[in-house]
């Protein structure tokens, strides 16, 4: 397995990274400790090194387990844990990007984990009610301290990044290197702002939920939309429409053309975009599956089926600056000729 350097730093992390919300049985689908610990093992002996968690996975359940696995060897393994969210209603400032929150989470991940440092924390979720400088700050302050590393931030809107990393950048302060997000073949909106605004930052982008929580697997095709198991029959049924459906045949043909499984069609698609697929198997089985998806190669010819069964509208003002007339119109006719010219949206 190679390595990659993440984001503008100077980390090296490998190209899968192991999500690990299935450590642990207090939701319900979860591993037990002992499947947690094979899949662990199996990870780092094919040279993954990139572990993913956060405070609130099952309950607490998800870091305990992993203090215990890299305790062997913790220096290799960059290790990355998450704050913001809660799961209790009755404590105010037991949740949100604020100092307080920041300070009690990390305090309480390191006890968790037992260990003195996490590598890379992840504001897990923008929160509107907190300032941006006060978040930055704070999280300044702890890689000061030598408790986090790195800092990187997940599921929040592009302006709110840019902010946030232009305010660290002139006051001296540590910026995101990494920015988390839902990508994958059914959910390609990112596209239009947070992976265009994460590459003029130089921020390592990581994909969560890179199978559209195993629609990608061909699964709900075959039992109509029923699917067996997972958090599919929670909270994100939503996925299951003619579209997706669509998007899950073509992935599934081309896999049978390439002798490889779905999923791997699915990581691969991702991979060769230069980004990072959080893995989050839930059997030893399914792991190894995912492993092989670094030996795909996806053609050209088939990255074009791909994208044109789940392409999408990027909408204003992309769609609008893109058309052939407001193109002559800006750069005088002349934008072919302009030497340099690299918009990740003209052709």
């Amino acid at each position: 397995m190679k390595y990659q350097l993440f984001g503008h730093s100077g980390l090296r992390v490998s190209p899968l990274c192991l999500g690990t919300m299935t450590f642990g049985k207090e939701w319900g689908w979860g591993s037990d400790a002992a499947t947690a610990k094979e899949i662990f093992d199996a990870f780092m002996e094919a040279g993954g090194n990139f572990i993913d968690t956060a405070d609130v996975y099952t309950e607490g359940s998800s870091e305990r387990i992993l203090a215990d696995l890299i305790s062997a060897d913790r220096d290799h393994v960059v290790l990355a844990t998450k704050y913001t969210l809660s799961n209790t209603t009755h404590n105010p400032n037991n949740s949100g990007n604020h100092r307080k929150n920041l300070v009690q989470s990390v305090e309480q991940s390191l006890r968790r984990l037992n260990t003195d440092y996490i590598d890379l924390l992840w504001v897990h979720a923008y929160d509107y009610l907190t300032p941006i400088e006060e978040m930055m700050r704070a999280l300044d302050d702890l890689v000061a301290q030598g408790k986090i590393l790195y800092v990187g931030i997940s599921d929040a809107p592009a302006w709110v990044t840019a902010r946030a990393n232009t305010i660290a950048e002139f006051r001296g302060w540590s910026r995101f290197i990494g920015n988390q997000l839902e990508y994958n073949l059914t959910e390609r909106t990112p596209e239009r702002d947070l992976l265009p605004m994460s590459k003029e930052l130089g921020l390592g982008v990581v994909a969560w939920s890179p199978l559209a929580a195993g629609i990608l697997t061909g699964k709900y095709n075959k039992d109509d939309g029923k699917g067996s198991g997972g958090r599919m029959e929670g909270t994100t049924s939503y996925r299951l429409n003619e579209r997706n459906y669509n998007i899950a045949a073509k992935v599934v043909e081309i896999a049978k053309s390439l002798e490889v499984s779905p999923a791997q069609v699915a990581l691969a698609w991702i991979s060769q975009q230069g980004h990072i697929p959080i893995i989050g198997a839930r059997t030893l089985e399914q792991l190894k599956d995912n492993l092989g998806s670094l030996d795909v190669t996806i053609s050209a010819e088939q990255m074009q089926q791909l994208d044109e069964v789940s392409s999408i509208d990027l909408g204003f003002p992309h769609d609008f600056v893109t058309r052939p007339g407001a193109q002559k119109m800006i750069y005088g006719g002349m934008v072919n000729q302009i030497k340099g010219n690299k918009h990740p949206l003209v052709g």
